[in-house]
């Protein structure tokens, strides 16, 4: 890295209050981002295009069409746009199958992201949309050693919380004197020389801080119960937990399986967008609000001779719009009951593809005691009871209040809490959050829930791909219908990622230009060619 002096430094940081992207970028500790820039004529002959959903991939489709001449209108059934890139914040309001309109009566300048909240750095696309939009960007600390592991149950260790940084340690350094005690007696399988061996038992023992015996012994890399600090306060490590205890209070089980760092998506470095994530969908309805007409459900799709025609209703009435093409992003549980004139075979895959059930909770509390008490900054505490996780805010550090997300749970466990009303959710959220944090009983104000399977414009979080079904299925809807066009993550191999809205919209973009000009257009794109 090039060196800079304090003056640079310094001048260039204060960029990190507006924007962490263009401060890093300053600093050379990032690259900049892939335009991914079209290179295709504006030659769309007139073609009118009705694009139905103002999710991320509809809008960005209609971005990416309009500046291409063709004349689109948006159909969205919502008041809002942006699908399930949404923030919640105060006198928001949210309505469930079988549940009451519920409003957030969150302080003003709070939220939470019900929907994405990360945005990994390896998503080039979507971090090239942040900064073609404008959208300020700054980090998101998905991996904090200081946040826990809980287990109910009846192991030693069950029912307690226990730092990120003690079991990882722990149970690294009982592997690692494993594998060397075995190295060191010639008990692996794999011919080495002798001095390949040693090299290998020199990283096991640094790998997992083993002692000159090949010991595992606590060491400060595991935290302090002392910390250390002036005159004699060298700091003071506990003892670890013995394997035998961490195997059997459940802290090896699959619910703790998740470790960030070895996922690709989950890497360091990740983002987020400053103020929520739903500045992005903003920034991209800023661009295209015209064309857009809110509170718009589709009611019927069907191909005809010479394009397409949809049937929508909203406050006035019902109303039948007719184009050349569609680019239809309407979620597949949606999507199966609308009446179409479609295939056999993308009927048969609307239909077979699944979606997750998936809820979070958002909890206000009067104190950041996450921060004060426990000086935990971001990351998530695991469980395995109904919380699943929960999510500690990377932003307004140090502030007077802040909301958490008091559970982020999947399948099973969202299914169960998404049957209870939203008083018995936030009752089972304190509940279980008390155990980890008692802190709840005396901060906690208010809370806001969504379960995104009970959504009535979603009926799910993301698609969820079988081997059959990404094999007999997943390729029906890559090819058009007719004149109709399908988008959204659940066309790529980026699910419940934003990339797979953007990424999808503009390989659809692509071929409806390609069908137009009658010619071929090499578009490059990380995911599944349409």
């Amino acid at each position: 890295m090039k060196s800079i002096t304090r003056r640079d430094f310094l001048s260039k940081s204060t960029l990190l209050a507006g924007s962490a992207y263009p401060a890093m970028m300053a600093l050379g500790l990032m690259k900049p981002v892939p335009a991914y820039a079209f290179e295709l004529e504006k030659n769309a002959n007139g073609k009118k295009v009705i694009i139905l959903g103002a999710g991320l991939a509809g809008m960005t489709a209609a971005y990416e069409l309009n500046r291409l001449g063709y004349q689109c209108t948006v159909l969205e059934a919502r008041d809002r746009t942006g699908g399930r890139c949404w923030s919640v914040r105060n006198n928001t309001t949210h309505t469930e199958k079988d549940q009451p309109q519920v409003t957030a009566k969150f302080d003003e300048g709070l939220y939470f992201n019900a929907g994405p909240s990360r945005i990994p750095h390896n998503h080039e696309l979507t971090l090239h949309y942040c900064k073609e939009l404008g959208v300020p960007i700054q980090v998101y600390n998905n991996v904090n050693e200081s946040a826990y592991f809980f287990a109910e149950g009846k192991g030693p260790l069950s029912n307690k919380k226990v730092r990120n940084r003690e079991i990882h340690n722990d149970v690294r350094g009982y592997m690692m004197e494993m594998l060397a005690k075995s190295m060191d007696h010639g008990n692996l399988d794999n011919p080495l020389t002798k001095e390949d061996g040693q090299k290998i038992i020199e990283y096991l023992m640094a790998e997992g801080g083993l002692d000159a015996d090949k010991l595992y012994k606590a060491s400060a890399r595991r935290g302090y119960i002392e910390s250390p600090g002036a005159g004699n306060k060298p700091g003071r490590i506990a003892d670890p937990y013995t394997l035998a205890d961490i195997l059997r209070s459940g802290l090896m089980d699959p619910d703790f399986y998740n470790v960030a760092e070895y996922t690709y998506e989950l890497q360091m470095t990740m983002f987020q967008a400053v103020g929520g994530m739903d500045s992005i969908a903003r920034a991209l309805e800023k661009k295209i609000a015209p064309m857009i007409r809110m509170g718009a459900e589709v009611t019927s799709i069907h191909n005809v001779t010479d394009g397409v025609k949809v049937t929508y209703k909203d406050a006035a009435g019902i109303h039948e719009l007719q184009a050349d093409l569609c680019v239809c992003t309407i979620p597949l549980p949606v999507l199966s009951n609308i009446s179409t004139n479609f295939s056999s075979d993308v009927s048969r895959a609307i239909d077979y593809i699944s979606y997750n059930q998936t809820g979070k909770i958002g909890l206000q509390f009067k104190r950041r005691f996450w921060e004060e008490d426990e000086h935990i900054y971001g990351g998530i505490t695991h469980t395995n009871n109904e919380l699943t996780q929960i999510f500690y805010p990377s932003y307004d550090y140090l502030d007077k209040k802040g909301i958490l997300i008091g559970y982020y749970n999947f399948n099973e466990k969202a299914q169960q809490l998404g049957e209870l009303s939203y008083a018995d959710r936030e009752k089972l959220a304190l509940q279980k959050g008390r155990l980890i944090h008692p802190q709840y009983d005396k901060e906690f104000e208010r809370s806001f829930s969504v379960s995104w399977h009970k959504t009535k414009y979603n009926m799910g979080g993301w698609a969820v791909y079988t081997s059959d079904t990404r094999s007999n299925a997943y390729p029906a809807l890559l090819k058009p219908d007719g004149n109709v066009y399908f988008a959204g993550e659940h066309l790529t191999y980026l699910n419940a990622w934003m990339a797979g809205a953007f990424e999808s919209a503009r390989s659809v973009v692509a071929n409806i230009h390609s069908r137009v000009t009658e010619a071929r257009i090499a578009y490059p794109t990380q995911s599944t060619k349409g």
